[in-house]
């Protein structure tokens, strides 16, 4: 080494040294705004060691046997006949493997079944008939997957039916004396409080389409996701959204990032949503413009009509493999005071789990 190399490499090294380590990948979950119980106890397994898979599907598992949570496993919103019919979609980063099951009867816990699907089958997906016969062979007991409060819901839902001129089949009859809707309710449902009575009506006329996603990364850099529902209220029986298919309603490539939904699973499979995303990620785009980007695709398939695009809601959720991460929705939706405010999404990267908001394409107008 001459004397002008030495100095110069003297004058470099401070630099080099003051430039701080890449931080590696962290043990990281995140979810849909209804999955801050999901995020902890899927870390607390990351932190213990668990499998990235393992622990979303312990994690969304409360969600699935949690009769308060109307849009997922037990005590979700039936289909028209009254009939809770469960969907769910694994992927497994490290094995680069998947299963998933639709239309599933009876069984509490769908996510279960499709990693069962993953592991002891040469197949992806089963549906319906076929989910639940492999579910009793893997041991799953079936039960009423319908709660009193669902059912509340599904009977209320029945007599909002109402033809042009306002008869409806399920009602008091023609020959009864007309009343408000709130009237009948309550002598149709006499033990039913106020507030109960009032959610009913509002899931009958606007039938919602919840679902949980949660995606995991651990600190050796693997990823696993998960996504269960029990699909949009008041389907036709057999109908299948996004949830349970790989592309749109889950995906994980272990060498990029991961990606999930929840909303309306029709206008998410038109445009293979978390598939989408992942692929946005791996051309560069941040988590939060990859998102973005796929809810673009959803409103250039109505051509930006906002007059079409305001009757339903979409939200996507990136997982990049270097912990970046986001939540976004196609619109803000707004407080009860009025005050418009991004859609919320589930975070837990230590400590207790936190909610924070999604990014989003359009604003609803105040309500």
């Amino acid at each position: 080494m001459n004397r002008r190399q030495w100095m110069m490499g003297s004058l470099l090294a401070p630099a080099a040294r003051a430039v701080p380590a890449q931080a590696g990948p962290k043990n990281i979950v995140i979810a849909s705004s209804n999955g801050a119980r999901a995020c902890a106890r899927a870390r607390e397994m990351l932190e213990a060691g668990g499998d990235t898979l393992e622990a979303v599907i312990a994690g969304v598992n409360i969600n699935e046997e949690d009769p308060e949570d109307n849009s997922v496993g037990y005590g979700g919103l039936p289909n028209e006949e009254g009939v809770v019919e469960l969907d769910a979609s694994v992927m497994h980063g490290p094995t680069r493997r998947c299963g998933a099951v639709a239309a599933l009867r009876n069984i509490k816990t769908p996510s279960k079944v499709a990693r069962l699907v993953m592991e002891q089958t040469d197949h992806i997906m089963l549906v319906g008939e076929g989910a639940l016969r492999f579910a009793r062979a893997m041991g799953f007991q079936e039960e009423n997957l319908l709660t009193e409060k669902s059912r509340l819901a599904w009977l209320v839902w029945k007599r909002s039916l109402r033809d042009p001129r306002g008869h409806g089949n399920w009602g008091e009859g023609l020959s009864a004396p007309a009343k408000k809707p709130a009237a009948w309710l309550r002598e149709q449902f006499p033990k039913a409080d106020e507030a109960l009575l009032a959610w009913a009506w509002e899931v009958a006329l606007h039938p919602p389409s919840g679902t949980i996603n949660c995606l995991a990364l651990n600190a050796k850099g693997e990823m696993s996701g998960v996504t269960t529902t029990s699909g949009l209220a008041w389907k036709i029986p057999g109908r299948v959204g996004d949830s349970p298919i790989l592309g749109a309603g889950l995906w994980v490539d272990q060498d990029v990032g991961a990606a999930g939904s929840t909303g309306r699973g029709e206008e998410n499979i038109r445009v293979a949503g978390a598939h989408t995303i992942v692929e946005n990620m791996r051309q560069g785009m941040p988590p939060r413009e990859a998102c973005l980007d796929a809810l673009k695709r959803v409103a250039r398939n109505f051509s930006g009509d906002r007059s079409k695009l305001v009757q339903f809601d979409l939200s996507f959720y990136a997982l990049r493999k270097d912990g970046a991460y986001a939540g976004a929705s196609l619109w803000a939706g707004a407080t009860r005071q009025g005050k418009l405010a991004p859609r919320r999404f589930a975070v837990n990267d230590g400590g207790q789990s936190r909610l924070e908001g999604c990014a989003y394409l359009f604003e609803r107008k105040p309500e």
